[in-house]
């Protein structure tokens, strides 16, 4: 089975029911490929890098889902978590901050090249 590298990006911030749905099927998703002896990872980017505070968080209802899958979380866009004020909750509950891609101007990015170089399918949600 190939490498798999899921990308949550959907905003919690929201408050929808879609948001919601998109993060739930990302690490359920996560949680499938992993029970199916597939390698995978989490990565939360863009607005999603707002999840890690909220889903680690015992009285969400993402928290159980969360627990399955948290070895397999990357962690979160370095610069996508500054943009969208996520920064410091990011780190304060634990995720690995990412900056593999320079981009200029920004702190990096989680890298998709690096991802695409060795083979790795990237499914986005």
């Amino acid at each position: 089975m190939n490498k798999t590298a899921i990308f949550i990006f959907s905003d919690p911030k929201t408050g929808g029911d879609e948001a919601l749905g998109r993060a739930f099927n990302g690490l359920a998703a996560a949680y499938d490929i992993k029970n199916s002896g597939g390698e995978v990872s989490v990565t939360f980017q863009g607005a999603g890098t707002r999840w890690p505070t909220l889903i680690t968080q015992a009285d969400h209802p993402l928290h159980g889902l969360y627990n399955l899958v948290k070895g397999n979380i990357a962690g979160v866009s370095c610069g996508c978590a500054d943009v969208f004020g996520a920064a410091e909750g990011a780190k304060a509950c634990g995720m690995n901050v990412i900056s593999e891609n320079p981009v200029p101007k920004t702190t990096g990015l989680a890298s998709f090249g690096k991802l695409l170089k060795f083979g790795t399918t990237i499914l986005t949600f």
